[in-house]
């Protein structure tokens, strides 16, 4: 049996087949979910949950069951309390290295990340939780410059790559911080070796079938390190030639589960089914990848229909309702048409809000 990616990956990322019910849970299976845009990331653990609102969302962010935090690459991902320490110790290392540049161009380097860290903590103690500008208020007073912003930015996310803070409860619209140490439980520190067969495990069954290059590409690791991880856990995997390329993923997730007439998903361009994975052509033809790289920055959302994707979405509000707007690709079944309706209704249904979709 040919190996059918895009449908496999729609199983192993639970868009298929979602037996979670609530937030963390999507979390604690996909290990991190990138949450640059924190709408979309929201979005994306409803998507992959059965009953899971916004509001439910935003209430384990506000409780700690999920926090937010930069690791992996150097952008925001979701990750859950049990996973981040270990995390961390993996991955920030090489975030540290990606930032180097930017380190010295704002002109950080390691006695001033000795300072501001103290002066963080020193704000935060005490199950304190403060925003950005409230920490910037509070470096200010310990005699640390933070003027621009690209400079405090590089402070606060140097102080979450050590594992001194991580996300609080939002305030109204704003996020804040809280000591990580006050946060998160005290967990067993994993050795390298067990943190890069963990990850390997997890990305392979969250996310398979994929290739070593797909994991380093997502992980920010090296591909020694991976290709280590992978040889760790290979006998808990399978894999599969297709092609010059290695796909590994986990037994269970070797047929895609049949689903009841076509699937429809309403993705973000960060949602962790684009994101993940290095090599795209499982879910774009030539045609569709140059039809989007085309659309250029403007393309945020996608429309994936049975694992591939064959047009764009744009969400607005409008007088309390979700306007969804839609450009199609491509003609669409009748029956296409009507799971389009049931997406976007499901849309609605995450957000709690009148949704209205225009064609």
């Amino acid at each position: 049996m040919t190996l059918d990616v895009a449908r496999c990956r729609l199983t192993s990322q639970q868009l298929l087949g979602a037996t979670a019910t609530e937030p963390a849970d999507v979390v604690q299976h996909l290990v991190a979910v990138q949450a640059q845009d924190y709408a979309d990331a929201k979005w994306a653990l409803g998507l992959r949950s059965t009953g899971v609102t916004e509001d439910r969302v935003e209430r384990a962010l506000a409780d700690g069951h999920i926090l937010r935090t930069h690791l992996l690459r150097p952008t925001w991902h979701f990750v859950t309390p049990a996973d981040i320490r270990w995390l961390l110790v993996l991955t920030a290392p090489r975030v540290k290295a990606v930032n180097a540049h930017m380190y010295r161009k704002v002109g950080l380097d390691a006695p001033s990340f000795r300072r501001s860290n103290r002066a963080i903590a020193k704000a935060l103690q005490g199950g304190h939780f403060l925003t950005r500008d409230e920490l910037r208020d509070a470096l200010t007073r310990a005699g640390i410059d933070t003027d621009g912003d690209q400079r405090l930015v590089y402070m606060l996310m140097h102080a979450e790559l050590d594992g001194i803070i991580c996300s609080g409860p939002r305030r109204g619209k704003q996020f804040t911080y809280a000591m990580l140490e006050e946060r998160v439980p005290p967990a067993r520190i994993r050795t390298q070796d067990e943190a890069l067969a963990e990850l390997a495990y997890r990305y392979f069954v969250s996310r398979g079938p994929a290739t070593v290059n797909d994991m380093a590409k997502w992980s920010g690791l090296t591909l020694t390190d991976v290709r280590k991880g992978v040889g760790a856990v290979r006998h808990r995997l399978v894999s599969e030639v297709v092609g010059e390329r290695t796909f590994w993923l986990s037994p269970s997730t070797t047929v895609a589960r049949a689903s009841r007439g076509p699937t429809v998903h309403l993705l973000s361009i960060f949602d962790e089914y684009v994101s993940a994975y290095k090599d795209r052509s499982a879910m774009a033809d030539e045609e569709t990848r140059a039809r989007l790289s085309a659309v250029g920055n403007a393309l945020t959302h996608i429309v994936v229909i049975g694992g591939t994707v064959a047009g764009r979405w744009k969400p607005r509000v409008e007088r309390r309702t979700v306007v969804v707007t839609l450009d199609l690709f491509r003609r669409l079944t009748p029956a296409e048409d009507g799971a389009v309706d049931a997406a976007v209704a499901r849309y609605g249904r995450f957000a709690q809000t009148p949704v209205r979709l225009e064609r």
